[in-house]
């Protein structure tokens, strides 16, 4: 490569960087994940094309590619001949992944609390600001999103990356885990506010630096909810 060519290459640092806009199949992909972990479409609901292009004024094309990408996040689940339908949890699976996040969840306690580096703690108070102003907007699909962002910063307090990664490895059946026990929560005793209440606590209870008891705040987070209800 000549030295005018290297030249004419040379990106200017002052130069603006151009951010492009999301594209109308991850728009959709995006709605419909909301309306999938606010409850809205119902584990098991078929996804008929006609009323999704209807509801997001979009063609069938960038419908089916987000389709697939909610297939390949765990979200949707596609059948020949049948068609798309929201991805189901049995309470065995619920079972499985809930006692899963939280053996993760104690690990990454047991090594990263109490914190040793505070601006890891930055993470964990943005995902909770983000879950106050959801819970404030009643956007539960949001709200389900932030509440993984929380505990995976929680996670990341151990500084422990393929503990990290590994949390990230179940992201999607724990969204789909998290959006049913958060409906299960509403429909029995607790709304949004509440929710995202407890969540509060429990950062407070992670700044004090109480290791045990972050422990016994997140059991009740996950897999007891289900025992009860």
């Amino acid at each position: 490569m000549t030295a005018g060519a290297r030249s004419g290459m040379h990106t200017d640092r002052g130069a603006e960087v151009r951010i492009d806009p999301p594209s109308l199949v991850a728009l959709a992909a995006d709605s419909i994940r909301k309306m999938i972990l606010s409850g809205r479409l119902e584990p098991g609901e078929r996804l008929i094309e006609e009323r999704l292009t209807e509801h997001l004024g979009i063609s069938r094309p960038p419908l089916r590619e987000a389709l697939r990408l909610l297939q390949n996040e765990g979200l949707v689940e596609t059948r020949p001949r049948y068609g798309s339908s929201v991805a189901t949890l049995t309470d065995q699976d619920v079972f499985e992944i809930l006692t899963l996040r939280s053996g993760l969840e104690r690990l990454a306690v047991e090594l990263g609390v109490p914190v040793r580096e505070p601006d890891r703690l930055v993470v964990c108070h943005k995902a909770l600001a983000r879950m106050e102003q959801n819970a404030r907007d009643t956007d539960s699909g949001s709200l389900v999103e932030n509440g993984y962002a929380f505990h995976a910063s929680i996670v990341a307090l151990a500084g422990h990356r393929r503990l990290s990664e590994m949390y990230r490895s179940v992201q999607q059946q724990l969204l789909l885990c998290m959006a049913r026990n958060l409906g299960t929560r509403e429909r029995y005793h607790e709304n949004l506010v509440d929710h995202v209440r407890r969540h509060r606590h429990l950062l407070e209870l992670i700044e004090a630096g109480d290791p045990q008891a972050v422990l016994a705040e997140l059991a009740v987070h996950g897999e007891r909810s289900f025992t009860e209800h």
